[in-house]
Formats: structure tokens, sequence, C-alpha cells
């Protein structure tokens, strides 16, 4: 990998947790779109990374190193070595419920991770030259959880207050607070995006689509939370790649843009649309919507979210391109189709509910929904 932050014919970017889902749709679109890119993915490889997403891709221009961004030796070495032009910072613990399981690991990996990976940032920025820091981004990408739950009616905006709910929600709010403190104390060129639910292939089975998608299939119970009326924004992975592209192509250094489909679906909805799915891919006697179970609901579970994408729009040109419908029939066809991915991927969750431990103790577990029951994510 050239290493030459002058060369005129390569580029290099610094990704944290890009072996993750939106960090490896990231990865390998941005390869695929610009020949002269060279990438280093510096991930810690949890539960949720998966070898199989990347393992296709050409050593010469992806890099994997498997480390902590809580490690300053480490960062700031990748960055004198690599010398990028820009630094994606994906890396996050990003489940609702393990957050309410074990909130201290959030903590370390968004907050702490987070401001270590800021002053190594910070040092290797204030060494460039002036021509190169005036191309340097760093682009810390968040969620729209931070904003807290709304009403019935209202949008996000990038205007609205920070009112987390669930510990996740709060440690990247913390996360989003010391990149825009970085910004404004240190002149660091920094843009955050918060995007609402992605879904789209590879993505954990932790998570509402890929969860109950795998569940259908199998015929297994599909619990849903309460009577699943909460309200998600949902977003193509691939139409988020094509706005943080965008950011990093044509976005102002200290700007945030929130990043929305448009899209706004109930989680019962959204089973259903992949029970009819499935059986249209797999008939059988009987519809998979039978298998739908309601349990109880998450602790602090969010109501609705929905995201004015406007300023993205009006100023960098970006809009939403994937139609829901045909989206969501891709996706549930993609995990119908990759069986390997899914199994490597089963490997170290099974589908067992999370985050109710703090809330209602461990007598939860030998409730009788619980041995099936999930939380729906976001």
């Amino acid at each position: 990998m050239s290493t030459d932050s002058g060369s005129s014919q390569h580029r290099c970017w610094l990704v944290t947790g890009g072996c993750g889902f939106i960090g490896s749709h990231f990865i390998r679109d941005s390869l695929a779109a610009d020949a002269d890119l060279q990438i280093v993915n510096l991930d810690l490889r949890t539960y949720a990374a998966c070898p199989l997403t990347l393992a296709d891709l050409d050593p010469a221009r992806l890099q994997q190193v498997a480390g902590d961004i809580n490690d300053a030796d480490l960062v700031a070495q990748l960055m004198a070595q690599h010398r990028p032009q820009a630094l994606i910072h994906f890396a996050a613990e990003s489940h609702v419920d393990r957050s309410i399981d074990a909130p201290q690991v959030f903590i370390h990996t968004n907050v702490n991770g987070t401001a270590q990976l800021l002053e190594q940032t910070l040092r290797y920025w204030s060494r460039l030259s002036a021509s190169d820091q005036q191309q340097f981004r760093m682009l810390h990408v968040s969620t729209d959880e931070v904003y807290g739950s709304l009403g019935a009616s209202g949008r996000f905006s990038e205007a609205s207050p920070y009112r987390p709910n669930s510990p996740y929600a709060a440690s990247k709010a913390a996360a989003d607070h010391l990149v825009r403190a970085w910004h404004h104390t240190y002149r660091l060129p920094v843009i955050i995006s918060n995007c609402s639910n992605n879904y789209g292939s590879h993505q954990y089975p932790e998570k509402l689509i890929p969860l109950m998608t795998l569940k259908a299939f199998a015929g297994e119970p599909l619990p849903v939370y309460g009577a699943g009326t909460q309200v998600r924004d949902w977003l193509h992975v691939s139409d988020h790649v094509r706005a943080l592209q965008t950011m990093l192509a044509a976005g102002q250094a200290g700007r945030v843009y929130n990043v929305g489909g448009d899209n706004e679906q109930r989680n019962i909805d959204i089973v259903e649309m992949i029970c009819d799915l499935v059986d249209e891919l797999t008939p059988q006697a009987g519809s998979r919507r039978q298998l739908i179970r309601h349990v109880s609901d998450r602790p602090g579970h969010d109501q609705r979210y929905a995201v004015d994408a406007s300023r993205l729009r009006d100023e960098l040109g970006w809009r939403p391109q994937i139609d829901f419908a045909q989206g969501l029939r891709a996706t549930v066809q993609w995990y119908r189709q990759h069986a390997d991915w899914v199994a490597a991927a089963q490997a170290a969750y099974q589908g067992q509910r999370l985050g109710q431990a703090r809330a209602f103790g461990h007598a939860a577990s030998n409730s009788a929904t619980a041995s099936t029951a999930q939380a729906l994510p976001r």
C-alpha cells in the first residue's frame, strides 16, 4: 500500500470498524468507485464482525488491522505510516439491548474510544502541511437515537436537542459532543452524520430485519415487542454509503448532516412484510404471520424516530434512491442465498433475547417468552 500522501495516483483513508455492517458496505462501495483509493481498516473484530464480509477484496487495496481504537499507540502508528487523507469512524457498540445488559462496554468503546481517536487524529492533523490540513476530514458516523423519541408528528433535524434514552444512545450522544468540541476548540475538520435505521445485506442477525428473516425461514417464533407499533425511518445501507461519500467529497467541516430514508414503518408491519416475502420464496401450508408472538416490551423503548434529511438534500444534492419494498425483498433473498455467511455470523449469537437483566432481574429468563424473544433494534 502506498504511504505517500503527496502521491498523485493513490489516496488512503483510515476506517475504524469496517468489518461491521455499514462499515463493510462503505469499504466495498468506495473501493469499487475509486480505483486509486486504498483503505486501512482498523477493527477490534468483536462478535458482530464476520471475516467473510470483506474476504474477497484485494489486500493490496484493503489492509486489515486487528486492534482497538482505545490503543493510542496503534492509532498513531497507522496514521504516521499510511498518512490518510480522511478518517471514517464507524467503530462502535451498536445494539440497544446489549447496552442495557452491559453499558460500561458501550462507554469504553463509544465514548472513551472516540476520545482517544480524536486525540491521535488531532496530533496527526496538526503536523500536516496547511494544504493537507484543508483537505483532511474526520467523518464521525452516528445515529438518530441521540435525539430521543418523537411523538406522532415531527421529524428530527440537525437543530433537535439531544435527549438519549438508552445507554447506547447516551454513549453515542457523548461521542458526538466530543467530536463537536474537538472541532470548535482545536479546529479539527470533522463532520458528524446522524442516520436512521439501516437495512440490507450482511447485517448482524441480532437486528430486526435479519433476525425476523432468519427465524421466519426456520419456522421459529417471531417475537415482537409490545404491540409492535414503534415507528422507525428505514434507510438502505447503500443509500447511507452514498450519503457518507457525498459528505466526504463536498461536506463542510464542522457540519452535522442527518441521513434518513423518508420511509417510516411500524415494526409490526415490517415483520408482516418479511413473513409474506418468506411465504412467497418458500411456500408452505399456512402463513408465517402465524409465528408472530407479542412479548414484553424493551425497557425504555423509544416510540418513534423520523429524520429530516433536507440539509443533506439541499446543500449536497443527496437523496435516497432505493425503494423500500424492493430493498427489503432483495435483503430477504440475500439471507436465503448466503447460508455460509449466516452460519458464521450465528456462531456467536443464536437469537436469544437480550436487554432484560438490569430492568427485570435474572428471573426474567424464566418467562415463557424469554427463550425466543429478541429486542427490536433502535
